[in-house]
């Protein structure tokens, strides 16, 4: 059986998603990821940087140590979850340019400390 509450949660969230113009959103958002992580491509340990719709990634050519990039992000305000050699963030609709920059900085530092590592 369904929860009501998580129902009725689901459904306004729907209604918030199709009350907008989320196509351009994600267009902009897009274009913040785009701009706020090509610094990420002069660093020695990346080896891609893309974007697709609202998701942001910067590869590295080795693991990201959770211990090192976890805390760096979290100094920067962001909360980052690294996955193998992957560096990503899917950010809300709602995010502003702001917080897409705030974002994109921290994962471009946590690739670069990823680099700076033995």
């Amino acid at each position: 059986m369904a929860n009501p509450l998580a129902c009725a949660v689901s459904v306004a969230s729907v209604e918030l998603l199709l009350g907008q113009d989320w196509r351009t959103r994600i267009t902009e958002l897009a274009a913040g990821l785009t701009a706020g992580l090509d610094t990420a491509r002069a660093l020695p340990a990346v080896t891609d940087v893309r974007v697709c719709g609202a998701i942001g990634v910067i590869e590295c050519d080795r693991p990201v140590d959770l211990a090192v990039a976890t805390p760096a992000a979290l100094d920067r305000g962001v909360w980052l979850r690294p996955f193998r050699n992957l560096v990503y963030a899917m950010p809300p609709y709602i995010c502003t340019p702001a917080e897409i920059t705030q974002i994109t900085s921290a994962m471009v530092e946590v690739a670069r400390l990823v680099g700076s590592l033995p």
